[in-house]
């Protein structure tokens, strides 16, 4: 299979000149493995070499030995490495020495040395549209986060496009393949999710059934601010499956240590209404594919149902944000208040400046869209803080332009970096 250019090579080129070792994380499959190889001059697989554990148990610099940058591929499978490198790093005082990757953070009962100054950290994700070519980039977030203008981009692609790409999704293994077997390998990636990755955090035993039916709950709610109350309810409602709320904050933390849950967090902006600010995030899944396969949906399903489509479309230009935000040094926020008022998706950058999204699946709520964004603005106390460089409506369908009034209508076949 052909290599594809991945966003965040950029950053990891950069972590790798500033740091003595690089920590790559992500969700399984994600593609951490082969983009790291691209820099690796020497590779050591911790998950695969019958090697591994006895060197472990004699003399673990020895696996340190090679060519640098040294892959250090599922690091978490043996976590005392860590500190072993950490060490060799102290030692050698040079940078680009190691690259890590994972698809788990590791227990809390490893003793982990801080890698502060040593270690720097690097996040992929599933791929996006413009790494996979079905976006032109023409809408730059790096120049929205600025103000520049762009006149158009003819780019667009059907709804039909769109759900097929839901359901597709953005696993780099999924590249060629069609709808019928993206659907197989994806449920494949939820079953072994629940029934073998689940457990292998922290080696406690989850019950597969209960995963299966937080998946399905989260999946139902995906793009919302759900707490762990209504997760509880709407299980006990759809699945019939009772789950505590003590199981439930444990298996959202294990789904956060594999990277499989995303939490996109409350922004929390200076207003002028007395209106108070919520301050929970909304969930995801780190690929809005695995929604559709936790409630075994299919392009039919969503075609049936484009309010439910309307939220996996919402999550998808999230995850989109998220990756080209990343990019840019930047955040992704939402912002909710207790008078109603919600804007999908800030977009920050460390030095304050921000853009505004409203997601919508069709062109037919751009003018909802356009309302909310000016009802934000004009809420912003701007005797505290700037306002945003930018307002912005991301659509599934259509043409990419530039309103009269300064607002600007991307298709996510015109969003890029």
């Amino acid at each position: 299979m052909t290599y594809i250019k991945r966003i965040v090579e950029e950053e990891l080129t950069d972590k790798l000149s500033a740091s003595g070792a690089v920590l790559v994380k992500g969700p399984k499959s994600c593609g951490k493995t082969e983009t790291s190889k691209q820099f690796a001059k020497s590779m050591l697989a911790m998950d695969r070499d019958t090697q591994v554990p006895i060197v472990m148990a004699t003399n673990p610099n020895l696996l340190l030995v090679g060519a640098t940058p040294r892959l250090v591929d599922e690091w978490q499978e043996h976590p005392e490495i860590w500190n072993y490198i950490r060490h060799e790093v102290d030692e050698r005082k040079e940078k680009g020495q190691f690259i890590l990757t994972g698809s788990a953070n590791p227990n809390d009962n490893v003793r982990l040395h801080s890698g502060a100054g040593r270690f720097t950290i690097v996040e992929m994700d599933t791929m996006t549209w413009q790494e996979l070519g079905f976006s032109d980039g023409a809408f730059s977030l790096a120049d929205l986060l600025k103000g520049t203008k762009t006149d158009a981009s003819h780019n667009s692609v059907p709804l039909e496009f769109v759900i097929e790409r839901l359901v597709i999704g953005g696993f780099p293994t999924l590249l060629n393949a069609n709808i019928k077997d993206a659907q197989k390998i994806n449920n494949g990636y939820v079953d072994l999710l629940c029934e073998v990755d689940m457990s292998r955090v922290g080696g406690i035993k989850r019950d597969p059934f209960k995963v299966r039916a937080l998946l399905r709950s989260l999946a139902r709610n995906t793009a919302t601010v759900v707490d762990n109350k209504t997760l509880e309810l709407d299980m006990k409602i759809a699945d019939n499956n009772e789950v505590s709320r003590n199981t439930i904050a444990d298996y959202l933390d294990t789904l956060k240590r594999l990277m499989i849950l995303y939490e996109q967090p409350a922004f929390n902006p200076h207003i002028r209404s007395i209106a108070s600010l919520r301050k929970s995030p909304k969930k995801h899944l780190c690929d809005p594919s695995l929604c559709v396969a936790a409630l075994g949906l299919d392009a039919e399903a969503l075609l049936n149902d484009l309010k439910y489509t309307g939220f996996l479309f919402e999550s998808l230009a999230v995850h989109e944000l998220n990756v080209y935000a990343k990019a840019n040094d930047a955040t992704v926020f939402h912002y909710q208040d207790s008078y109603g008022l919600e804007v999908d998706a800030i977009v920050q950058k460390r030095n304050g400046d921000y853009a505004a999204f409203e997601i919508k699946l069709g062109v037919g709520f751009i003018e909802e869209a356009v309302a909310n964004l000016n009802r934000f603005v004009a809420n912003i106390d701007t005797s505290k803080m700037k306002l945003p460089q930018s307002l912005n409506v991301i659509t599934g369908t259509g043409m990419s332009y530039c309103r009269p009034d300064g607002i600007n209508v991307i298709s996510l076949a015109a969003l890029g970096k």
